[in-house]
């Protein structure tokens, strides 16, 4: 009977991975997009992996399936027939949620994915829960052979429009192109000038050419420091925080490291261990400085860059929706740093060969000691004392007793950082996913930095393969972004609202960073790109790079109505756009000259009808006139996003 039940359980999740592929609604596809984020809402508190009333769980699709103590809730197309579903009505004897009523759309959600249930298994290639995100496939796509990664990324993403019916996006021109990379990887538009210089080499190779002369460009390397300094450290609005970066070298490592391509799981064991021991490594150590011996902080941090996932929901308990993160994984990744401790007067980070040695406690009050345990399933050795022992401190216990500070023999930190940047795939995998959503607008695991159970990628084998050949080829960052920006799914041009955003078949709306609007509003006024003040007053209204839901805010349309750095920018001075278009000798001229200066293109009829109308009724003030046309270009949806 035992065998009787498996063999149906697995048929009835083959059904639920298979559906979509025999016709009618994916029963997969309802899962991730809108049965799970209910169920997660609503019932796993009670029904999930931290309690399951009535042995019933509704994490997952298997769970769901199996059913609880009093048999299955599921009836496989039959809504009406299963207790999931009518349990959910207002008059049901045993009421779900209790104390609340779903809506009429939240039960629709529930009867349309059992529905779709219903389709017979195909071939038996489904799993019984959902593989964890941050581990491979072991697909044999992911192993498949493409001479680059432009290669795999066109035949992996093309795949996917053909199996899903999707239709991309035409592809944007080549000046489109152009404004696009140049935001991308030098944080900025380009010159009228340069993009003219890009436009006379020759089609066939134009795109590769300025991508390579980009990755070797000081913009580039300050680029990729301004965003992986926001992921790994926040965002800080006030000065003096990002003063102290600069000054202690931490925003020096991270450009050296992009400047020279230094191999990622080596920029990321310099931050881990942080005892700098050259010039290039000197602001290594700021990355645990900054954080204050808060060990717990630190680990928060650190597990995002290395596993790909925030693990704070595991502090108190196992994690309620991702099964895989435990709280020992939590407490393991305190414990690494815990013997660490700030050298005040300098930005070294201390670490003893002794102590450290604390216990957790679970939800059910039980006690267990923090061994360094990785996500990864490894837990690192380490002799523990025995009952009351007391550990004693010693000189023999350290490389160089009189090394300033003294460096472990057996070092937590750096063993940690070993095994973490060392034949770890969740290393190679986090910083995939979190790259080609810079450049794309979307990770294909998404939210980026929530790469587990409870997020399927929407590309497995892509994932997969881009992972391995990035670790395969030495954490070669340039190589990974030159394939990407090199590839059909970056030259798309704007998405259907129709098409999935994660099928990637047209681009979405991704708003600039701060450092890459004041650079970019500096180039469209005819000044250099590079001002200080302007940079620091826009970060403080617009902090947010690569936000989950991008939403504006009264302070930022205050700014951007109102903002006095603007005004500057926008004075009628030799050498600047305002001045020129000034004098030019009509106003049809002028909204030309505004059109390309702002957004690199020439105005259509209607956009040259109203600009020039309005140029006209303020013929008595010109250059106040061509400020305000310049003001509206630059503030405008077009040039506040990437195209």
């Amino acid at each position: 009977m035992h065998h009787r039940h498996h063999v149906t359980l697995l048929l009835l999740v083959l059904a639920f991975t298979a559906a979509g592929r025999a016709g009618g609604a994916d029963p997969t596809a309802l899962w991730s997009g809108k049965v799970q984020p209910l169920l997660d809402l609503q019932c796993v508190k009670c029904h999930g992996p931290i309690d399951q009333h009535g042995g019933l769980e509704l994490d997952t699709p298997a769970a769901v399936l199996k059913g609880g103590d009093d048999g299955a809730v599921v009836v496989p197309g039959q809504p009406e027939a299963s207790r999931l579903f009518q349990n959910l009505a207002a008059d049901a004897d045993q009421h779900m949620p209790p104390e609340k009523q779903l809506t009429e759309a939240d039960r629709e959600i529930i009867r349309e994915w059992i529905v779709a249930l219903a389709a017979e298994p195909a071939e038996p290639t489904a799993q019984l829960t959902n593989r964890p995100t941050n581990q491979a496939t072991n697909h044999a796509a992911s192993r498949r052979q493409f001479a680059t990664v432009t290669e795999a990324i066109d035949g992996f993403i093309t795949e996917g429009w053909t199996s899903r019916g999707v239709q991309p996006a035409a592809p944007v021109d080549d000046r489109t192109w152009c404004r696009r990379v140049s935001l991308d990887l030098a944080g900025r538009i380009p010159t009228a000038a340069e993009c003219d210089e890009f436009l006379s080499l020759p089609a066939e190779t134009r795109r590769s050419t300025l991508v390579d002369r980009l990755l070797v460009s000081d913009d580039y390397a300050v680029r990729m420091r301004e965003l992986w300094d926001v992921f790994l450290m926040g965002r800080v609005k006030r000065g003096g925080h990002e003063d102290r970066r600069r000054q202690n070298g931490w925003w020096a490592f991270l450009e050296n490291a992009f400047r020279t391509n230094r191999p990622w799981d080596e920029t990321v064991r310099e931050m881990l261990i942080a005892r700098p021991d050259s010039p290039e490594t000197k602001g290594a150590s700021w990355f645990l400085y900054e954080r204050r011996n808060d060990h717990q902080v630190i680990a928060e941090a650190v597990a995002p860059v290395v596993y790909g996932t925030r693990i704070d929901c595991a502090q108190c308990h196992d994690h309620p929706l991702a099964r895989e993160i435990k709280q020992a994984h939590y407490w393991g990744l305190v414990a690494a740093f815990n013997r660490g401790k700030n050298v005040e007067g300098t930005t070294n980070v201390a670490e003893s060969a002794v102590g450290g040695f604390v216990n957790f406690t679970n939800l059910k009050k039980e006690s267990q000691p923090a061994l360094l345990t990785l996500l990864n399933g490894r837990t690192l050795p380490e002799n523990w004392p025995a009952g009351d022992q007391k550990e004693e401190d010693s000189d023999d216990k350290y490389v160089d007793p009189a090394a300033s500070p003294r460096v472990p023999k057996f070092s937590r930190r750096e063993a940690f950082a070993d095994a973490a940047t060392r034949g770890n795939p969740l290393l190679a995998r986090s910083f995939v996913n979190r790259l080609w959503a810079v450049l794309t607008g979307r990770g294909i695991v998404s939210p980026v930095d929530e790469m587990n159970a409870r997020n399927t990628p929407s590309h497995p084998e892509l994932l997969d393969w881009l992972a391995e050949d990035f670790a395969a080829h030495g954490y070669d960052i340039r190589r990974l972004i030159r394939g990407i920006v090199l590839s059909q799914v970056y030259a798309v041009g704007p998405a259907a609202e129709t098409v999935p955003p994660d099928a990637f078949a047209g681009v979405r709306e991704r708003p600039l960073t701060a450092e890459q609007l004041a650079r970019s509003w500096r180039i469209a006024a005819g000044l250099s790109p590079d001002d200080d003040a302007l940079r620091r007053a826009t970060i403080s209204a617009l902090p947010d790079v690569l936000p989950r839901d991008y939403n504006a805010t009264f302070q930022q349309a205050q700014f951007l109505s109102n903002a006095p750095a603007l005004t500057e920018i926008l004075k009628p001075v030799a050498g600047s756009t305002a001045a020129r278009l000034v004098e030019l000798p009509d106003n049809g001229a002028r909204v030309r000259g505004a059109f390309f200066a702002a957004c690199g293109r020439m105005p259509d009829a209607d956009e040259a009808a109203q600009a020039a109308a309005f140029l006209e009724t303020r013929s008595d003030r010109p250059a106040e006139a061509v400020r305000d046309l310049l003001w509206a270009l630059l503030t405008s949806a077009e040039f506040l996003t990437v195209p």
